[in-house]
């Protein structure tokens, strides 16, 4: 088939998919409600549909009063009976896949269910979701008469009584339908490769010479991917590598302190960012509209959604929310129910709503991820808008940061250390500390109150990272692509005190 015509019956298959779209943006709750109404009806005679009487819930309410809230390790046990090849234990169809994660606030690595519907109805229709809107949204689009370089974090895929476990990622490319490896680069073997940077020299040498038109990958992992394609080819920009690239979907860490150096290896106006909310647990919410940082929010992917608002978290009085009662503004954290089993489970992330007609979010940061130690609740959020502006002001450049409290001691007050890399260092360093300090005040009133006259807080301290800190600290943690991340903002010393000693 020729390849204008490809395109052409490409876009006009996803644009179907808009239809449906419009239906959970006109309905809702309705659709939610639905949701899971069918999740419920499916696990009603799995042994946690048993327990809690799935059969009886009429609405989620009655679903809310009945099952606990659950974090990873109330459900290890049901997992790890469910990787020994036991079935029906919190979904009725056999689980043969589980995504290895480490996330960043545990070093334990955590197995998340996989089952055939979330791989179809969520992981798998979302691929096609975000190109639906993207051709939606760009008519004149030419994405498919070139491919998408992909960068997962993919291991190989580790088999075990039956089941299988590997990066999500893996999954993904282990499942995929034989048509998708033509339409993107690099290939599978390739994909699947184990050593991270043998991968990024084998992924830099295959993909140079197709005809890339979209990028898709975290942006810490793909930045240094694509400054490898810059420095093999020679080129000053990628435009000069792949002439047709038009488009980068990415996700997984803010992409606020990367876009500087997006826009300066990509210097095209009419260029697309498009964002997307994944994780191992299911696939979210994505950018529906052109130059915006609102991602929609998916409400018929077989995932029934509650939101914990922060101010109650981990206390008494925490209760999670339906969709419904969500206002904009507010810090919420996320809980989910999905067609992989997992019943009420928190995920660990926090969002902000920032419209409720569509529901549109944007994500803040991590339960476990902020700086709470004095009362000032700073998070990711925070973090990086006042970064952004202080490296305007100052003229520099931001590669990788993380930050951590100094306790009180004695009559010695408190303030937050900050190791950051960077890749052009500010003239002034008193400047860049001082302007951080106002840039966080200005996003953050409890920490304004906090520095107010030194009550509490002393002046933030900032330690110049060395090139590569965070590379080597990464690999190091044998946590080198894909998914994971450099922690952010911490409430314990633990990651600053390594990284301080590796900073030499």
């Amino acid at each position: 088939m020729p390849i204008p015509l490809v395109n052409s019956v490409a876009s006009w298959f996803l644009k179907k998919r808009i239809h449906q779209m419009e239906l959970f943006i006109k309905y809702p709750h309705e659709v939610q409600h639905e949701l899971l109404k069918d999740l419920l009806s499916k696990a009603r005679n799995t042994e946690i549909g048993k327990k809690y009487n799935f059969a009886e819930i009429k609405n989620p309410l009655q679903f809310a009063e009945r099952v606990p809230i659950q974090k990873y390790e109330d459900y290890e046990a049901c997992i790890e009976r469910s990787r020994r090849g036991e079935n029906n234990i919190f979904w009725p169809t056999p689980i043969k896949w589980f995504a290895k994660s480490s996330g960043t606030t545990s070093a334990k690595s955590k197995f998340i269910p996989v089952s055939e519907d979330s791989l179809e109805d969520c992981h798998y229709n979302a691929g096609k979701d975000l190109l639906c809107m993207y051709l939606n949204n760009n008519p004149q689009s030419q994405l498919f008469t070139g491919k998408s370089l992909r960068l997962g974090g993919s291991k190989e895929i580790y088999k075990n009584n039956g089941t299988a476990y590997g990066d999500l990622s893996a999954i993904l490319i282990a499942n995929m339908p034989f048509w998708a490896e033509f339409s993107s680069t690099p290939s599978n073997e390739v994909s699947l490769m184990n050593d991270w940077e043998v991968k990024m020299q084998a992924i830099v040498n295959e993909t140079i010479k197709e005809n890339v038109t979209s990028l898709a990958g975290v942006p810490s992992w793909m930045l240094v991917l694509l400054n490898n394609i810059l420095e093999t080819s020679g080129k000053e920009n990628l435009f000069e590598v792949w002439p047709n690239l038009e488009v980068y979907f990415h996700g997984g860490v803010s992409f606020d302190p990367y876009a500087p150096q997006y826009q300066k290896i990509l210097p095209k106006e009419d260029f697309r960012f498009y964002e997307i909310y994944n994780a191992s647990e299911g696939f979210f919410a994505c950018q529906d509209q052109n130059d915006s940082k609102e991602l929609l929010l998916m409400l018929d992917y077989g995932i029934y959604y509650e939101f914990i608002p922060m101010d109650s978290y981990g206390s008494e009085q925490e209760k999670a929310i339906p969709l419904a009662e969500v206002k904009t503004g507010k810090n919420y954290a996320v809980v989910i129910t999905t067609n992989a089993g997992l019943w009420r489970y928190k995920i660990g992330d926090t969002v902000k709503f920032t419209s409720t007609n569509p529901y549109r979010i944007k994500v803040t940061g991590r339960t476990k991820h902020h700086i709470n130690a004095f009362g000032e609740e700073l998070i990711i959020e925070n973090a990086e808008e006042a970064l952004k502006k202080t490296s305007l002001v100052t003229n520099c450049e931001i590669v990788d940061y993380t930050a951590a409290p100094i306790f009180m001691k004695g009559k010695e007050k408190g303030a937050h250390e900050w190791i950051i890399e960077f890749k052009n260092p500010p003239k002034d360093f008193d400047k860049f500390r001082h302007e951080l300090d106002l840039a966080l005040q200005q996003v953050n009133s409890d920490y304004e109150a906090k520095r107010y006259n030194n009550m509490t807080l002393n002046m933030p301290k900032i330690h110049q990272a060395r090139e590569k800190l965070f590379y080597d600290w990464l690999k190091k943690n044998d946590k080198l692509g894909g998914q994971h991340k450099i922690p952010r903002l911490s409430n314990s010393r633990t990651y600053v005190e390594e990284l301080l000693g590796m900073n030499q």
